[in-house]
């Protein structure tokens, strides 16, 4: 049977490259009107537009008759309060074509789903209790993390940078077809977001993923409150806090939890360390120092770099004798974006 053209890959192509109906009608010389019904199916398509589509879009003539729907994330963004769709529309896009090349290889290689401990917020008490509890699980020790990262591909949790193309989101998890998480980050992100956005992204994972919260809850704080315990455990950084919060003790301490100094500042403030008053002028320093947005880059923390999903990708090639050309087909990309993403 001859494949037709799959509609929901050309909604995926275009909001991949950051295009609106109307962007992409006219590059196509196509009326708005005519794309919009192409989109949702009301009138065929005609397949001398698919060469147009490869050229405009960037992507191999594969990619357009692939089969299936695509999957709308479960889990909220770690993102700032408000971020237009504008913004979040592309970066959704191109998660999801990196979840479909990402189930090919699950696929192939037989890649088993991470299986996840399932704390219960509600029986626990709180997402700090739930942070110390899964500490306790994966036998961690005492004190600061040293390799965040590494801890949760141990897991078999995949991580996967790209380009957000804003700074106003971090991350965001979505699951394959087989509930593997896939953990997205920002590439654009410092080491200390990093950890902590990982951290938060984890929290989602283990108190979430099957549990079903009431509406009234706030996730997104719970996660946080969770990575907060889980990175900076109150029983280890008390002392840190014992003789007085300052911006250059924020400094140090972030050097040691490799978190941001805001972190923590925060931090000591939720452990009843600092008044309202001190808070209040800590924030102040931040500001009129104009480090808030970008701490002073001798306390930088090195940046922490994934390695399970190249893996995978090396495993690949020595099982099935693969280069890059071939594997650029079977994920159906060209082959410079393949080299960009994945060498």
């Amino acid at each position: 049977m001859h494949k037709q053209i799959n509609r929901n890959y050309i909604i995926l192509a275009r909001e991949s490259r950051g295009l609106s109906q109307v962007e992409f009608a006219s590059k196509l010389g196509m009326s708005p009107a005519n794309l919009s019904k192409i989109e949702l199916g009301q009138i065929s398509i005609d397949e001398s537009y698919i060469q147009d589509f490869c050229n405009i879009l960037n992507y191999p003539v594969s990619f357009f008759y692939q089969e299936g729907e695509i999957k709308q994330s479960f889990m909220n963004y770690r993102k700032r309060q408000i971020v237009s769709p504008k913004l979040l529309t592309p970066i959704d896009a191109k998660m999801n074509v990196h979840r479909l090349q990402f189930e090919f290889l699950f696929q192939e290689l037989k890649y088993k789903p991470a299986e996840l401990p399932v704390l219960d917020v509600e029986k626990l008490g709180t997402p700090q209790k739930c942070a110390i509890k899964l500490r306790k699980l994966w036998d961690i020790k005492e004190g600061v993390i040293g390799n965040i990262t590494k801890l949760i591909e141990s897991k078999g949790i995949i991580i996967n940078a790209f380009p957000f193309g804003t700074d106003r989101v971090d991350s965001r998890t979505i699951l394959s077809d087989t509930k593997q998480p896939i953990i997205f980050t920002n590439k654009s992100l410092l080491g200390d977001r990093l950890r902590f956005s990982l951290a938060y992204e984890l929290g989602h994972l283990v108190m979430h993923l099957t549990t079903v919260p009431n509406l009234d809850r706030d996730v997104s704080h719970e996660a946080n409150l969770f990575a907060a315990e889980f990175l900076m455990p109150a029983t280890d950084i008390r002392s840190d806090f014992e003789n007085g919060v300052t911006l250059s003790t924020l400094g140090e301490l972030k050097r040691k939890w490799k978190v941001s100094m805001q972190a923590l500042l925060y931090r000591a403030d939720d452990l009843g360390y600092l008044t309202y008053n001190q808070k209040r002028y800590l924030l102040t320093q931040f500001n009129q120092m104009k480090i808030r947005k970008r701490e002073p880059q001798e306390f930088d923390v090195p940046k922490e770099i994934p390695s399970l999903l190249s893996s995978m990708i090396v495993k690949y090639k020595t099982k099935f004798k693969a280069d890059n050309t071939y594997l650029a087909e079977k994920l159906n990309l060209l082959l410079a974006e393949f080299i960009e993403i994945y060498s």
